[in-house]
């Protein structure tokens, strides 16, 4: 099986992009994507799930130039696990998408 995601949600906040020595450059957001479903009562439930997604070079300058807080677009990369220490010492851990593709969507 292949490790590859699909998301279509709305960004949480303006792109962070840092340009890395050579100028590659770097972009991460999140993206809130929303479900809903209904209890045997009829009552409808949803549920907002916040996502860290991570591009590279061309997809990260894609993202600096045209992405904004509250923008919907469609997202495909990989999921992958990472951790690392903070400056106490604490191991911390994230799970995060690599993009490879955005698609801007809406207006």
């Amino acid at each position: 099986m292949k490790n590859k995601v699909q998301l279509i949600g709305r960004v949480g906040q303006d792109p962070e992009v840092k340009t890395l020595e050579g100028g590659k450059k770097i972009a991460t957001i999140t993206i809130a994507t929303n479900d809903a479903y209904y209890k045997e009562n009829g009552d409808k439930v949803e549920q907002t799930e916040w996502h860290r997604v991570t591009a590279w070079g061309k997809v990260a300058e894609i993202i600096e130039k045209f992405v904004t807080k509250g923008r919907e677009i469609g997202i495909e990369g990989k999921l992958t696990h990472r951790s690392y220490d903070d400056k106490n010492g604490e191991k911390r851990y994230i799970t995060e998408i690599i993009a490879n593709e955005v698609l801007l969507l809406g207006k």
